[in-house]
């Protein structure tokens, strides 16, 4: 089975030459439910293991929102054990995103609230669009805190004082703001944002991708070490690289002055 061979209800998913291109889609909202969670979770452990595979792009078949966040209706309907359970499965398809030697690249270009954000926080790359949608982590309003990995990925990402002020506040705001915050990583044209994501995902993924692999994880799972043990992590996986088809290819290509023939067995 391939990735494109899954039967999905809340993605639609294709192939750009070695990169999955998967968008929510599940209207008006790309709210999220169990059934999409459960879809979610087949996605990512398909793309950890398709070999034609080399980076994704996660986008939104919506042109109003790439995510909502958390459906209400399950959030008032369900036991508290049972959305617990749903949050926690999000965590670990978001863990086994960033343990996934694959770069995942996120194309935001709608609204991106709470649960939405913390799905575009899991991806390795964030590029936004222009535009007049919003973004935050809103939870405080319902009494609730970010349940979806929001408190330790944005804490991450703009420093545990900012990230609490944020979200004590349960402000929103535009793209521009959340990229000055790095929330994204570059900020483009409306039309053009689904173009960059994928052009920085095929740089990852016809080049060295496995070294390029190795360096998101290194990174992804290396910081949350003690420097010690990350070093030596660091060292294991660059070990690994020395005996590879790609390696010795990039040596010969800088000795021999010409471009390198990356992916050769």
């Amino acid at each position: 089975m391939s990735v494109t061979d899954l039967q999905l209800k809340c993605f639609t998913v294709e192939m750009d030459g070695a990169v999955c291109v998967f968008r929510l889609n599940r209207p008006p909202a790309n709210a999220h439910n169990l059934a999409m969670i459960r879809e979610f979770e087949t996605l990512i452990t398909e793309i950890r293991f398709d070999e034609n595979v080399k980076a994704a792009v996660m986008a939104s078949a919506s042109p109003r929102f790439f995510s909502a966040g958390a459906d209400i209706d399950e959030i008032r309907e369900k036991s508290g054990e049972y959305i617990g359970l749903l949050s926690q499965t999000s965590k670990e398809i978001m863990m086994k995103m960033r343990a996934t030697p694959k770069v995942f690249v996120a194309a935001v270009n709608g609204h991106c609230m709470g649960g939405g954000m913390e799905l575009a926080l899991a991806c390795d790359v964030r590029f936004a669009g222009k535009g007049n949608w919003k973004v935050g982590l809103p939870e405080v309003h319902l009494g609730l805190i970010p349940g979806e990995g929001g408190t330790q990925l944005a804490g991450r990402i703009m420093g545990p004082s900012r990230a609490l002020m944020y979200m004590v506040s349960g402000e929103s705001f535009g793209p521009e703001k959340a990229t000055e915050l790095g929330l994204f990583d570059e900020l483009v044209e409306a039309d053009e944002v689904e173009k960059k994501a994928l052009e920085f995902a095929h740089k990852c993924a016809d080049g060295p991708n496995k070294a390029i692999g190795f360096m998101k994880v290194a990174l992804t799972e290396g910081l949350e070490l003690p420097i010690y043990e990350a070093f030596a992590y660091e060292r294991q996986l660059q070990n690994q690289l020395f005996e590879t088809p790609d390696s010795k290819e990039g040596v010969a290509a800088f000795v021999e002055k010409r471009a390198p023939k990356w992916g050769q067995k």
